[in-house]
């Protein structure tokens, strides 16, 4: 056999060539199976289908190119002879069930991302992030956030290597300083987060949802994106206030101050929409033009705290540096109303920029990278400068001053100046007048006091223009590109139109408009203190699930969580989630109880709606952590009667071939105890073994589509019994154990030949040696309705998925659609034991439909007759009961029919003396013989050679012998058969105890008449056998 390379099948040189360690390529064949070339030569020098490592290989399934690299599997290097696996490299971006793929930001890039616009740390997130924070706190708030806040007033002891510090400390300082604070945290716990594995486009939105699963993900990302669409009609509002000051000094007020904000705030959204939708190229170099302009203005300002003032400044307040100046803004002097946390809440956002260069990941060449160094570094060089800055104004510029050059003092007339207005009076200038009515100037006046301490003041504005637009750019970005990515996800399908990108870059279009609008609704606003709390808690509540994110996944402890960035700490994140959650409340309660409102809400949503996808969230992780340990803490307790739930082992092989059956057996489990549907596959272990995995994860699927609380389990084995009694003993973990069997009545038994009931009764023989107890449920329309799904063409899940999957949210109801077929099609199938026309067969199927479906539904009023003849622990009472108490059976009622020794029930009626064989009908008793008659050796006329010969050939025959001996116990089941219907033709479910055969003793044949005598021709019947220890007590 001929060996190929990826070369378009060219031969390969017998050396070693370092190309063929690179990925395997499979070829294609007309089938839809993948052919793997027989062997290539490995970095060993000889041939081999193993591959070595490498990273392609740990890509997920799913990927957007369209291939993936997959390695040889086990089976493929394990097993001798051609290799042909059912698995293609082609992916459709589906799984092999039909649903999304779960992976898809796993994919390797594709060529033709080459002439996507990619970005370094340094352009794509430390710029960014840089002139985010740098927003219109920076120049027209600051000043005023220090006058209110003063830079002092607390004393803080701090305890440090055995050492004690005393420092001062301000409530200016401290706002900084706790808005760093919970920054810093933030920025570390996404830096642990986005170094664990590969971060796509989405920003927080995608690190949230990766991580805590689509719950949170969902619920934080429209939040989030809203949060941003909201910011940039903040600092937009920033920018026309300068604007509207400038055309107020120059007497050029359009309208009032209010609507001017609205009309340049509304022009200005329109201009930076033409900008981002431009493309990341234009916007990209947009922000390098305003970070020059920014950094210019900067520096402006230190700058211009050193050149001489003149008096015109010095009337309005600003006088250089001066340690008086500087001691007056010490102290706090909070005014019109302002506190700490009103303050606090107005200069936060100016924080929130931090996730800039995140909300763009998706445009980042290494974002694993860029965004731990990007983002820290950001938030030091800001911090610093936004101290710096502060600390130079309040040096610099008094909290209140006229304006007036006649304010100077002459000295000829005695001026008395007391509070803020004392240390101006000192240096020659009488501001008094400002304690009697307000001033224009000022810190706690003047929002344009950095163009007053600046050594240029256009280049102030130049820099409050740049500060304002680039934040304003910034959110405008990131808005429609979290939300693009929260739309992808489909997590909320009215939603997805805004998931269609354009252009090379995928530019999110749509996103950009519904963000335009937003925006300009709330910039119709036009007050910039209103707005800024309810940014300050929409980003708090993103902040705090990030950090919260951090903590759950170090806390789950998953081996997946292996973040290269390892200078983080669980605690420290949880303590910064907590922190966001008191600073929400702090800046506006009732705002913090709407934003967790309305996440709760969300929340909800996301989770009844149940998305599709699997992200391998570490609340899975801790689902898994706690799961265990629960196990672990229920295997350390012994069991108690009081206790006892039914942990029922069905047997329905796959989970739509015998609904019936499932349906009663999740009605005894539901949410309260364990269900176990299990299937065996017989046949050669090489064969079956690729259907059963396939079954695994269809069958369980399927199981949570119907909203079924089981699990489904299967084995491969040579023969039926044998796999039942590997479930049988195998099933379970700890306490969580099946301890009741359920099976299907083997309704042709008398067809199905000796080996086969020999193991259907063997499997009954198994559960009681295992000390099961046992339930056998017979329906007289039959339960096995496979052959009506296969006819349906739903057998396959991916199909019913794909259905349910339409527009029309496959509203089909029931367990079978008419979709592909017609019904009388599907309905004239034909059973395989019967030979009847197709009319007849219709019929019949549509009878075993209505019968299969008919413990789905709610029951009717009616009875569940209990006949508990023999004392098996109580399970034969114990399972009506609990029938009785869920909602489809609360309208039945329980009537319990029991034997007892003669003259020991008074004045009821005796079962026993009416159960007595003198009562017996002979067409009953023709009628168990015409059954059993086809099994009897029928020895009593022969002599014992022959007997023996017989017997060692047909070792399952019913044997004269035997019948005698046990000719009472035949004939009681023919006449309790004749008890139940006359007591319980009319009962909705009949529940009888089931009856013993001793192993050895009582030949497979005889016991299936006396099972079938029983229970025909009767309602659905359940027959009960409990493992004779109790689950009943009378104790509390």
């Amino acid at each position: 056999m001929e060996r190929f390379n990826s070369n378009k099948g060219g031969h390969i040189n017998s050396a070693y060539d370092s190309n063929l360690d690179e990925p395997p390529v499979y070829e294609e064949t007309n089938d839809d199976h993948r052919m793997v070339r027989p062997s290539v030569i490995s970095a060993f020098g000889h041939d081999t289908l193993d591959r070595v490592p490498h990273i392609d290989f740990y890509r997920n399934a799913g990927s957007m190119s369209g291939h993936r690299a997959v390695r040889p599997s086990l089976q493929e290097l394990h097993d001798n002879g051609a290799i042909s696996v059912p698995d293609t490299l082609e992916d459709d971006g589906e799984r092999s069930i039909g649903t999304p793929s779960d992976d898809l930001e796993s994919a390797a890039p594709t060529d033709d991302m080459t002439g996507m616009v990619k970005f370094g740390w340094i352009r794509g997130v430390l710029v960014r992030c840089m002139l985010n924070i740098w927003g219109v706190m920076l120049f027209i708030r600051l000043s005023w956030v220090f006058g209110q806040a003063g830079w002092g007033d607390a004393v803080v002891v701090l305890y440090k290597s055995d050492y004690l510090h005393i420092c001062i400390s301000g409530l200016g300082i401290v706002i900084i300083a706790l808005s760093c604070v919970v920054t810093t945290i933030t920025g570390i716990s996404m830096s642990a987060i986005c170094t664990n594995g590969v971060v796509r486009g989405g920003g927080a939105y995608y690190m949230i949802s990766r991580s805590l699963g689509p719950e949170f993900g969902g619920s934080i990302g429209l939040i989030f994106a809203f949060a941003n669409a909201v910011g940039v009609s903040m600092y937009v509002v920033g920018f026309a206030e300068t604007v509207v000051d400038l055309l107020k000094e120059h007497s050029a007020i359009m309208v009032d101050e209010m609507n001017d904000i609205r009309i340049i705030g509304c022009i200005t959204i329109v201009l930076l929409l033409g900008i981002s939708v431009a493309g990341m190229e234009w916007e990209a170099k947009a922000q390098i033009i305003l970070l020059v302009i920014l950094l210019v203005a900067i520096v402006n300002v230190f700058v211009g705290t050193v050149i001489p003032a003149t008096k015109e400044k010095k009337a309005q307040g600003f006088f250089n540096y001066r340690s008086k100046i500087f001691l007056e803004n010490f102290t706090p002097e909070f005014r019109d109303g302002e506190t700490f946390f009103s303050v606090f809440a107005i200069f936060f956002p100016a924080a929130t920029g931090i996730l800039a260069g995140a909300n763009i990941s998706g445009d980042l060449r290494d974002a694993q990278a860029a965004l731990p160094k990007g983002t820290l570094l950001a938030i030091l060089i800001t911090g610093l400068t936004y101290l710096a800055m502060a600390l130079c104004v309040a040096a610099t510029v008094v909290r209140d001053a006229t304006g007036n050059s006649s304010s100077i003092i002459n000295y000829t007339t005695p001026v008395i100046c007391n509070g803020s207005t004392a240390v101006a009076c000192e240096l020659g200038y009488d501001f008094s007048s400002c304690e009697v009515e307000k001033c224009k100037f000022g810190l706690m006046n003047n929002f344009q006091v950095m163009t007053l301490v600046s050594g240029f003041g256009p280049l102030i504005i130049a820099g409050t223009f740049s500060a304002t637009l680039s934040s304003a750019l910034a959110s405008l970005v990131s808005a429609p590109k979290v939300f693009q990515a929260l739309c992808k996800d489909n997590i909320y399908r009215a939603l997805h139109f805004f998931a269609k990108g354009h252009g090379k870059n995928n530019e999110p279009i749509r996103g950009y408009v519904l963000t335009f609008i937003i925006s300009v609704a709330f910039i119709l606003i036009g007050d910039l203190n209103t707005i800024a709390p309810i940014i300050s808690n929409f980003f708090l509540a993103s902040y705090a699930l990030i950090n919260f994110s951090c903590f759950h996944a170090s806390y789950a402890k998953s081996p997946g969580w292996r973040p290269a960035y390892k200078y983080y700490n669980m605690w420290t994140s949880l303590l910064g989630a907590l922190l966001c959650c008191v600073v929400m409340f702090v800046i506006n309660w009732w705002a913090a109880l709407l934003t967790y409102g309305i996440e709760f809400l969300l929340y909800i949503y996301v989770t009844v709606k149940k998305p599709d996808v699997n992200w391998g969230s570490s609340t899975q992780a801790v689902t898994f952590v706690s799961a265990v340990s629960n196990a672990l803490s229920l295997s350390g307790v012994e069991d108690h009667v009081k206790n006892f739930r039914p942990q029922i082992l069905v047997l329905t092989g796959s989970t739509r071939s015998r609904p019936a059956l499932l349906d009663l057996a999740h009605s005894f489990s539901k949410n309260y105890g364990l269900c176990i549907t299990c299937e065996v596959f017989v046949g050669p272990r090489s064969e079956t073994f690729e259907e059963m995995n396939n079954a695994m994860e269809k069958n369980q699927l399927w199981l949570k589509k119907k909203k079924r609380k089981a699990f489904y389990a299967a084995v491969a084995c040579d023969n039926f019994r044998e796999g039942t009694e590997s479930l049988l003993q195998a099933s379970g973990l700890g306490r969580m154990k099946p301890n009741t069997l359920m099976i299907g009545f083997k309704k042709n038994w008398r067809t199905a030949g000796a080996e086969a009931v020999q193991s259907y009764v063997g499997i009954l023989h198994d559960a009681f040696d295992f000390e099961y107890g046992t339930a056998m449920l017979r329906v007289n329309q039959g339960l096995d309705v496979s052959h009506i799904v296969e006819a349906e063409g739903q057998y396959d899940i991916q199909e019913a998925l794909e259905n349910e999957m339409m527009p029309n949210g496959g509203k089909g109801k029931g367990l079978f659609r008419k979709t592909r077929k017609s019904s009388q099609q599907v309905l004239t199938t034909r059973v395989s034991v019967c030979g009847s026309a197709p009319p007849q067969v219709a019929k019949m199927n549509e009878k075993l439909l209505e019968a299969s479906l008919q413990f789905k539904k709610k029951q009717p009023k009616g009875n569940i007759d209990v006949w508990w003849l023999f004392d098996d622990g109580g399970l034969t009472l114990l399972l009506p009961y609990i029938l009785t108490t869920r909602k489809k059976w609360k309208d039945c009622k329980m009537r319990i029919f029991i034997a007892g020794q003669p003259g020991r029930l008074g004045e009821k009626k005796n079962i026993y003396r009416e159960s007595s064989c003198s009562y017996l009908h002979l067409s009953s008793l023709k009628e168990l013989q015409e059954m059993i008659e086809p099994f009897r050796l029928h020895e009593g006329s022969k002599d014992p050679d022959q007997i023996r010969a017989l017997q060692k050939e047909q070792p399952w025959k019913i044997t004269d012998k035997e019948l005698s001996q046990f000719e009472e116990k035949t004939h009681l089941q023919v006449r309790l058969n004749e008890l139940l219907k006359e007591h319980s033709r009319s009962a909705n479910l009949i529940i009888v105890s089931m009856p013993i055969a001793r192993k050895e003793t009582i030949s497979d044949f005889l016991y299936m008449a006396w099972l079938d005598i029983l229970t025909k021709d009767l309602p659905p019947t359940l027959l009960i056998r409990g493992n004779h220890k109790s689950v009943l007590t009378f104790y509390s």
